[in-house]
């Protein structure tokens, strides 16, 4: 059996505890690698350098089956009621303390020198795509962090029951609009978000601070030196994307287009009476003299 990376990835993702990266990966194949040559060595320094290992030669046959001799005695494998010596298995006593299962083929043999992290992409989604379409209880997402097996939703409750949590509480309108704003324009100042929604963002932005969705990236450069916010990390798997770059395009919070609605709102044109829609001929400050109508004679 040829060496099965999808087997041995599994294998990795169940027992990380956290995220698994790629670079992760490639430095656990480089760490086996240079673990086999250790071994390796070792081997060839505990052999006697004089005595080479005896050949084990094919003495007659017993019963009809050919037997190996070891020291003049024959030996038959898995007949301890004959009156013989067994062979002892290979795989039950090996070297420098490794099992039989620490040698399976599919695990450690033909084990590349190299495997690209396309390589490790391709086997990775074609394991994610295994569990989705098997419909199992956990799923294999890449996140931001790396790669890692998270539960299916339809098994939620149960975890919230083992782990005695409340449900879940969705954010609100509200919180959502400042989310979004935060996220297309960050880092971003209070004032500037209170602008763009046109109401106060002092709840919103507390309770995102709380949920982990965002952070205080810094001070903008302005007087006074308000806080400006970002979005975290979390906020990537809360949206389920990699990068900020994966957000959807918006016409309506670009960054250009929100530059000049800032602009006029903090500086506000004139409106003339053009704008307004009154006339603009201009009128005579004193009022017309009133024609008298001579008396009739």
């Amino acid at each position: 059996m040829a060496f099965n990376l999808q087997k041995v990835l599994r294998a990795l993702l169940f027992a990380s505890s956290g995220p698994l990266t790629i670079k992760e990966i490639q430095d656990t194949l480089t760490r086996f690698h240079a673990q086999e040559a250790e071994l390796l060595a070792k081997l060839k320094s505990a052999a006697p350098a004089s005595e080479p290992a005896a050949e084990v030669p094919v003495a007659e046959t017993v019963a009809g089956e050919p037997v190996a001799v070891v020291e003049g005695v024959p030996v038959v494998e898995g007949a301890p009621d004959a009156g013989l010596p067994t062979v002892p298995d290979p795989a039950a006593e090996l070297p420098l303390g490794l099992t039989s299962a620490e040698t399976d083929p599919e695990f450690y043999q033909e084990v590349p020198s190299l495997i690209t992290a396309t390589q490790i992409r391709e086997a990775m989604d074609a394991i994610a795509v295994e569990l989705r379409e098997r419909d199992e209880v956990y799923y294999l997402i890449d996140g931001s962090n790396g790669y890692r097996l998270v539960t299916n939703p339809k098994a939620a409750r149960w975890v919230r029951l083992l782990r005695d949590e409340p449900p879940p509480v969705r954010l609100s309108q509200a919180a959502l609009e400042t989310l979004a704003v935060i996220a297309y324009r960050q880092p971003v100042t209070r004032g500037e978000i209170e602008t763009i929604r046109g109401v106060s963002a002092e709840a919103g932005v507390n309770k995102l601070l709380e949920r982990g969705l965002i952070y205080v990236a810094g001070r903008a450069e302005l007087p006074g030196r308000p806080i400006q916010f970002g979005t975290t990390d979390e906020f990537l798997e809360f949206v389920g994307i990699k990068s900020l770059a994966e957000l959807p395009a918006s016409d309506v919070l670009s960054n250009r287009q929100i530059d000049d609605w800032l602009k006029q709102s903090e500086n506000p044109a004139h409106m003339g009476d053009k704008d307004m829609g009154l006339q603009t001929e201009e009128l005579p400050l004193d009022p017309p003299e009133e024609e008298v109508e001579p008396a009739p004679a």
